[in-house]
């Protein structure tokens, strides 16, 4: 095992640039202006600095060994008003140093790491940057929880209500939302859409419901265009038993209209280059969080499914995933721990000779999530595991986790990716199996300091242990690693109040 390229890495970086909030990659840059007066408007800087480094499955003579650097800028004003919000955002991001040496010349072995997935997307630059529109909206109020948006945004399917119950709310964000759509937060150029959304809501329960065109960005540095990609949403959500219970059950509709790429799944490189056929493709599906109060802490129930139908192309979608996940918080405890473990499965192709899809099929979510270590996603997926999450402080976060994966179906691909980002590649990347199952066994940490109320501090570190199905494409060295330190900065205030 070769720790010590990617310690060099990080540890150095972390002496600048050290830890952040373990949640979900949140919301960013939205409507400061509800905690001023209404007639004020409110300008927003976000910046964050990220060093991420990689240590992928070996592919000599390619590097697979590499570091670079990552900036996202957001300049934003919005306002709020009895009626009416409205927010303006400005992005600016920028990868340095990407490698131009990651790309394997076998093509089953493919882009060694995000780095090299950035080089690839924006030209075969090492060094892109772009500042484009990232928001731009108004909205329309009627009530306290009832309003319709129009115009450019960022979109959390699954983070439609906020739960008092402080941990139905760190699932909600960390276990359940973006599974399916998320503004890709990981990535430098991020995911925005241009449509409306909608919310209709009185105490317990909300209804939403979202049409949207995808933008992009998320790998390619200029997110202003827009893709041959629609979606359409609707989800009701409620709150029950003295908010010890949320329910959503939901249903999304997702065109790709791209016909010109080709399709990522298990078929003959051929089939898939004459399959011109756009891709239209039905989920749909709930979840359920339960927090039961003891004498001692607070047993916790997650479950979460989806069926899916449509149109592959020439081939009928018959998909499916489900999650079933449990854990304890010990509230006495000082650092109040809390053990948690789980499955998830995500189906995978049986026959690429048939006229059937059955790859479980991820839409445009925030894969990092739900795989720390991106190399992987929850397609053909089977994913058990354990975490642990604790608070040492008050101001900070630690959590670890440790995943055994399978792949769901030997005659499927290992896939990797979170989506549509450009019109010229399809956004999810799928390697051979080999007629392997055993995939890998994962173990992430990840920390947080909120340092100040305007500056969070983000670390993590990954270590993949590659079996079979790794090992059959990547024979020299089937272990990998990755991690990234970042500071982020985060800034609000009235515009009349600058100086």
């Amino acid at each position: 095992m070769r720790f010590h390229p990617i310690l060099r890495g990080i540890l150095p970086a972390l002496l600048i640039l050290p830890i952040g909030r373990i949640a979900a990659q949140a919301p960013v840059a939205r409507n400061h202006a509800s905690a001023n007066t209404p007639s004020g408007a409110v300008v927003s800087v976000y910046e964050r600095a990220r060093t991420e480094n990689w240590q992928w499955f070996a592919s000599p003579p390619q590097s697979e060994t590499y570091g670079y650097a990552e900036s996202l800028l957001r300049l934003g004003i919005s306002q709020t008003a009895k009626k009416f919000d409205w927010q303006l955002e400005l992005s600016q991001p920028s990868v340095l140093w990407a490698p131009s040496d990651a790309v394997a010349a076998v093509p089953a072995q493919g882009q060694m790491g995000l780095g090299a997935t950035y080089y690839a997307a924006n030209g075969n630059q090492r060094n892109a940057a772009a500042a484009f529109l990232k928001q731009a909206w108004v909205r329309y109020n009627s009530g306290t929880n009832t309003n319709i948006r129009l115009g450019r945004f960022e979109f959390f399917e699954g983070q439609e209500t906020k739960p008092a119950n402080p941990n139905i709310a760190w699932l909600q964000a960390n276990r359940i939302a973006q599974r399916l759509v998320g503004n890709f937060g990981f990535s430098t150029a991020q995911r925005s859409f241009d449509g409306l959304d909608a919310h209709y809501g009185k105490g317990a329960w909300d209804i939403t419901a979202m049409a949207g065109r995808a933008d992009q960005g998320v790998f390619n540095m200029n997110g202003n265009p827009e893709l041959n990609v629609d979606l359409q949403y609707a989800a009701l959500t409620r709150t029950q038993f003295k908010q010890h219970l949320l329910w959503r059950a939901f249903a999304l509709g997702y065109h790709d209209g791209r016909t010109g790429v080709a399709k990522t799944d298990n078929r003959t490189l051929a089939a898939r280059q004459a399959d011109h056929g756009n891709v239209r493709i039905g989920t749909y599906g709930g979840n359920l969080i339960a927090s039961i109060p003891t004498a001692t802490g607070q047993f916790d129930l997650l479950a979460w499914g989806v069926l899916q139908n449509g149109q592959w192309g020439a081939l009928q979608q018959d998909a499916k995933a489900g999650a079933l996940e449990g854990g304890y918080q010990f509230a006495r405890v000082y650092t109040a721990p809390w053990f948690r473990g789980g499955y998830f499965y995500g189906s995978g192709d049986t026959n690429a000779s048939d006229n059937k899809h059955q790859t479980f099929f991820q839409v445009l979510p925030t894969p990092w999530i739900y795989a720390h270590v991106p190399f992987y996603n929850l397609m053909n997926s089977k994913d058990g595991f354990v975490q642990v999450v604790d608070h040492p402080a008050k101001s900070v976060d630690l959590r670890g986790d440790l995943h055994w994966l399978q792949l769901a179906s030997p005659h499927d691909l290992w896939y990797l990716g979170g989506g549509a980002f450009d019109n010229k590649v399809f956004g999810y990347v799928g390697r051979p199996s080999n007629g392997h199952s055993a995939f890998a066994t994962v173990l992430d940490v990840t920390s947080s300091w909120q340092a100040t109320k305007n500056i969070a501090m983000n670390f993590c570190y990954g270590y993949a242990n590659g079996k079979s199905v790794v090992a059959s494409i990547y024979p020299v060295d089937h272990k990998a690693q990755f991690g990234y330190a970042e500071l982020i900065y985060h800034w609000g205030k009235p515009l009349h109040a600058i100086r």
